[in-house]
């Protein structure tokens, strides 16, 4: 069995050293399939340093996942966020019932980060839909505030999602971090490699940005096609296609960022391989990048 994965030591921060480290994400583990807690003991078994705390976790209850993490001796990355902002109002208040209770999860597990999406394009027009979502994740916002837990709101940078619906949304960093920040001191971004690149994205974002408006990373790669031909299904592992993650790497180093990276790809025949193939590939490709970038 492969040791833990232990990348870029970031800066002591009160007597502790704080590490950037490599955590398997469900995408690698034949396109999801691997529930929890199996999901876990691969991540442990193929040399991750941690792991996205998925499926029947939450459920399992604190105690055993504290337990499970501490004998696999993985970092919990990041959990999901189970409020539905995106329907009717009755559905995001059944949605916002269920976040206490996650938050205090999450937090007794000492993962206090949760994530979710935003899509780049809609039905309704962008000023209403963003006064809508401000709203929502404004009360979201005061749930994980009081167990100290972060959210993180993903930007959809492809041109195909933009374009879906008749009306554009937030698809650049700049914009949502500017937008988490409205939503709360707890709120901040999903920093994706795809993502980014596809909206355009400078390294002087993640610089403008820094830690208190990046909660959580994952990365790819993407090949050099044209923003029309471009999907979010295809994508590479880091390193096989034309995103620059060297700076990408070194500019998370140069603020100070000190948690999760995990690899999140879409496609590249990762349903196709035995769970632990992909779990692998996705840990070797990660790390070489880092090497390279001086990170790891």
């Amino acid at each position: 069995m492969a040791g833990p994965d232990r990348s870029w030591h970031g800066p002591a921060i009160g007597g502790i050293v704080t590490v950037m480290y490599i955590a398997l994400n469900p995408t690698l583990t034949a396109g999801g399939k691997l529930g929890w807690p199996e999901f876990a003991r691969l991540a442990a078994r193929t040399g991750y340093g941690g792991a996205d705390v998925i499926g029947s976790a939450q459920s399992d209850g604190a105690e055993a996942t504290i337990a499970l993490l501490k004998d696999l001796k993985l970092k919990p990355a990041v959990t999901g966020f189970p409020v539905e902002f995106r329907k009717d109002e009755d559905t995001f208040k059944s949605g916002l019932a269920q976040l206490d209770d996650a938050a205090r999860f999450a937090a007794a597990i000492g993962c206090p980060r949760m994530q979710t999406y935003i899509l780049s394009s809609s039905d309704t027009p962008k000023a209403e839909l963003r006064a809508l979502l401000k709203k929502r994740f404004q009360a979201c916002a005061e749930v994980l505030a009081r167990h100290r837990v972060r959210l993180a709101l993903e930007f959809l940078g492809p041109l195909h999602i933009r374009k879906a619906r008749p009306y554009e949304f937030i698809y650049r960093m700049d914009e949502m971090v500017e937008f988490a920040r409205e939503c709360g001191a707890n709120v901040g971004v999903l920093l994706d490699s795809w993502h980014w690149y596809h909206a355009g994205g400078k390294i002087a974002d993640i610089l403008a940005a820094g830690t208190q408006g990046i909660v959580t990373v994952q990365v790819s790669d993407s090949s050099a096609q044209p923003p029309e031909q471009i999907r979010d299904n295809e994508r590479l592992m880091p390193g096989e296609g034309v995103i620059d993650l060297v700076g990408f790497f070194q500019a998370l180093k140069k603020i100070g960022y000190a948690d999760n990276i995990s690899p999140e790809v879409f496609g590249r025949g990762l349903k196709f391989m035995p769970p632990e193939e992909g779990a692998r590939l996705g840990l070797e490709s990660t790390r070489a990048v880092m090497k390279k970038a001086g990170v790891a």
